[in-house]
């Protein structure tokens, strides 16, 4: 793999429960290398396998790779179809799909031929976004059972293994894989409800294409051509324009190039066991940075440690403990990359069992510390080594170290410091467009964690990559669903003016009431405040799954909870109509809460608010000359306003006064 991360069903496996979406491993020069070594072109594009859907309803786009010149023949449940290879050896038929249904048997013959087994001819729906659209089912609620009973022939599922590219990329990996207890463990949870309640209520095969990565931007997912008439992301793209023209690895992501261009450590291998530190200066951790004299600046510092591990080791799982660091972290034992992790307030906990030996073990840890406070933020305490057996090593100890760039001005420093894929457009070339044309019924969308710092511009990000996409696959305004974000960090006792979070859902239900063929499905009474991975995923699927059955398959199901219609300002209060407030408006838990109100002097306070008919008043004694309200304006609200068939209404406000997020740009 050429980029400096895993993909998420690997992160899943080692390391979710402790580090999230930044526990990536970064590849050495010669992984990159390697792993960018052009490989054949094949007959048949990967996107196409045994066991997958294929849509229904309209021509489905076939294609591959062959001899220049060379015929191809299709042939799909009585129907032919042929197309000629070009120059660049591609090779694309459109083809009239059988009835709904199957199996069916795909024959493809030119200078090769291939047949595609067990195939089925349903809906196809490409499931994007980051870490909350690709968790597996077996990190969710109820997955036990949940996976004992998943037993759907008609459902169908396609992981695309992640793959950032500063370039075109032909060919993706990955294959279909018919939903069973045997496969739905690592399979998209968001996905696999939303498949099974489509499925069961409409009896139409259906197929997943899950593209997703952890903690990627929606601009990750974009095409520069998308992206540039905003002028949001004039820099980083500039940035991409350079190491295109270097021919730079293509990690995805901003730190490792920074790595690459200063990192003396890296250059010199000062992970090597062999290498002579004998020089270095001995430090404590925690701390270590004044001892070098850079007590409060930024700077990149490598530390090493030796160890003695017991012969034989102890089996079972060995973990290393580090706590939290600020900013970023590569550790490495005698020399083999065992985790690395920007994700500053998540304790790093990675795996080490694949790189230890009996005897002396050399432990090296890079540190890019940004911040006064920085560095290696935990209790002595909270970093160690954990071996099979469940005995530890202490790691708060004496470490040489050495400093390898002093990063105050004018040493420039990474546009941004995660080490997975967060460049525009990367995982665009990388992971979308190689599945494209792929004829598909549309799109569902769990995404906006990462970009929520700049939630307000996320209101113009995510429209552009909506018609995008649209453009990229070429079937027109097909459906495109949207998450809202759930509850997460902890709730405030008070109003809250400004919050990155909310804003976010603000732009995503702005996109779907703006968008043509969206809709929004709302989470906001699900979530975790502790775990931006929340388990509860079948709320979220299912009410995917009613935009669709309403919207897409004309069924007569209540879709949205409550959305504001309009306002009226009375003399003391605030009454605000309702839309979707289908079998009545509901009050869940003791009373009508979260609401907040403000005057002309935007001082917001807690309201009362009660249920008149279809509508909500809304005052304070506080606040006798009211001009605006909001709803569940923060990022862990009290979800307790529902319809009467049990979905919520989602955050709202009648104000436009600036946010916490208006304006703010990274770059």
């Amino acid at each position: 793999m050429s980029s400096g991360y895993i993909s998420f069903a690997a992160l899943a496996a080692g390391l979710l429960f402790a580090v999230g979406p930044g526990a990536c491993a970064q590849p050495t020069p010669g992984q990159v290398a390697s792993a960018t070594v052009a490989q054949p072109l094949p007959f048949v594009s990967p996107i196409f396998g045994d066991n997958m859907v294929l849509q229904r309803g309209k021509l489905d786009t076939i294609w591959g790779w062959s001899d220049p010149g060379d015929t191809v023949r299709v042939q799909f449940g009585g129907n032919t179809a042929t197309a000629t290879a070009g120059t660049d050896r591609r090779w694309q038929v459109k083809i009239q799909p059988p009835a709904p249904g199957g199996p069916y048997t795909v024959k493809i013959t030119g200078h090769q031929s291939a047949e595609l087994h067990n195939v089925l001819v349903g809906d196809v729906w490409l499931c994007g976004g980051q870490s909350n659209m690709g968790l597996p089912l077996r990190f969710t609620k109820n997955a036990d059972e949940e996976i004992k009973a998943a037993n759907y022939p008609d459902i169908r599922f396609f992981t695309v293994d992640g793959h950032p590219a500063y370039h075109h990329v032909d060919v993706i990996h990955g294959n279909w894989r018919v939903v069973s207890p045997e496969t739905a463990s690592w399979m998209s949870a968001v996905g696999y409800y939303f498949a099974r309640k489509v499925q069961q209520d409409t009896h139409i095969p259906i197929g997943l294409v899950v593209d997703s990565v952890g903690g990627t931007p929606a601009e990750a997912w974009a095409s520069a051509a998308a992206l540039r008439p905003l002028h949001d992301f004039d820099v980083p793209l500039a940035e991409l324009d350079r190491l295109k023209a270097e021919n730079a690895p293509e990690y995805g992501n901003y730190i490792m190039h920074w790595y690459d261009e200063y990192d003396t450590g890296q250059k010199n291998n000062w992970a090597a066991p062999d290498y002579n530190d004998s020089t270095w200066k001995s430090v404590p951790i925690p701390g270590g940075f004044a001892e070098l004299g850079v007590p409060d600046t930024p700077a990149l510092v490598w530390f090493r440690r030796v160890i003695t591990l017991p012969d034989p080791l102890p089996s079972g799982r060995a973990m290393i403990y580090l706590g939290e660091i600020e900013r970023m972290d590569t550790v490495y034992i005698i020399g083999k990359l065992v985790g690395g992790s920007a994700w500053v307030e998540n304790p790093r906990v990675y795996p080490v069992s694949n790189a230890l030996k009996p005897g002396k073990n050399v432990i090296a840890i890079r540190v890019l510390r940004t911040m006064p406070d920085g560095g290696f933020l935990s209790k002595p305490e909270d970093m160690y080594l954990s071996l099979g057996d469940q005995s530890s090593i202490p790691l708060a100890s004496e470490w040489k170290a050495k400093l390898s760039v002093d990063a105050r001005p004018p040493q420039p420093l990474p546009i941004a410091y995660e080490n997975w894929p967060v460049m525009p457009t990367v995982l665009y070339e990388g992971m979308l467009a190689p599945i494209a044309p792929l004829s598909i019924t549309g799109a569902i969308w769990y995404q906006g964690e990462q970009n929520s710092p700049r939630g307000y511009q996320y209101r113009r990000i995510l429209p552009a990559m909506i018609a995008d996409w649209r453009s990229l696959f070429a079937q027109g305004d097909f459906p495109f669903y949207i998450v809202g974000l759930p509850a997460f960090t902890k709730r405030s006792p008070v109003p809250v003016d400004g919050d990155d979070w909310t804003e976010t859902r603000e732009s995503q239900a702005i996109t779907a009431a703006t968008v043509d063929n969206t809709c929004l499905a709302v989470t906001i009474d699900t979530g975790d405040p502790d775990n931006i991975h929340a388990k509860e995923k079948q709320p979220v699927g299912d009410r995917l799954a009613l935009c669709a059955l309403a919207k897409y398959y004309g069924e007569n199901v209540v879709y949205s909870g409550p959305v504001v219609e309009s306002v009226e300002r009375l003399p003391g209060s605030i009454r605000i109509h309702f839309a979707h407030s289908d079998g009545g408006l509901v009050v869940k838990g003791d009373k009508l809460a979260e609401f907040s109100i403000a005057g002309v002097d935007r001082k917001w306070v807690w309201a009362d608010a009660h249920i008149d008919g279809n509508t909500i008043v809304v005052s304070s004694p506080d606040v006798p000359h009211p001009t605006q309200v909001r709803y569940d304006w923060q990022s862990n609200p009290a979800a307790t306003l529902f319809n009467g068939a049990g979905l919520p209404a989602g955050p709202f406000r009648t104000d436009t006064w600036p946010g916490k997020t208006e304006g703010h740009r990274p770059y």
